[in-house]
């Protein structure tokens, strides 16, 4: 059993834009097949520039605010309330078009 408050995780750059903070709330290889489970704010016009993993699948919800999340070159609305499964080899990016910060909570889980 791990029990994980939020705020006492530390704050850190993403890896594909560090003007976007995250806390990983459980590490890669903690569960297996789970590369991560984390909370990202986006600031507005911030973004997670275009990437692909071939190696897992991402899932990702709004929790606040609203943006775009780019599939293969296809933009979707990306707002509160929202989930999107993207799959190994699909390359996405994520925008904040909003005015105020958009959170996502999310995970990867690795694919054999």
């Amino acid at each position: 059993m791990k029990l994980i408050k939020l705020h006492d995780v530390p704050e850190k750059g993403a890896s594909h834009n560090p003007a976007v903070r995250k806390r990983v709330l459980v590490e890669n290889h903690v569960i297996p097949r789970l590369t991560n489970y984390a909370r990202a704010v986006f600031p507005p016009g911030e973004k997670a520039n275009s990437h692909v993993h071939e190696d897992m699948a991402e899932i990702f919800t709004v929790e606040s605010g609203s943006g775009e999340i780019r599939i293969n070159d296809v933009a979707y609305v990306f707002a509160a309330g929202t989930t999107m499964v993207v799959e190994p080899g699909e390359i996405h990016e994520i925008t904040n078009t909003g005015k105020t910060d958009m959170v996502i909570t999310y995970f990867g889980m690795a694919v054999d």
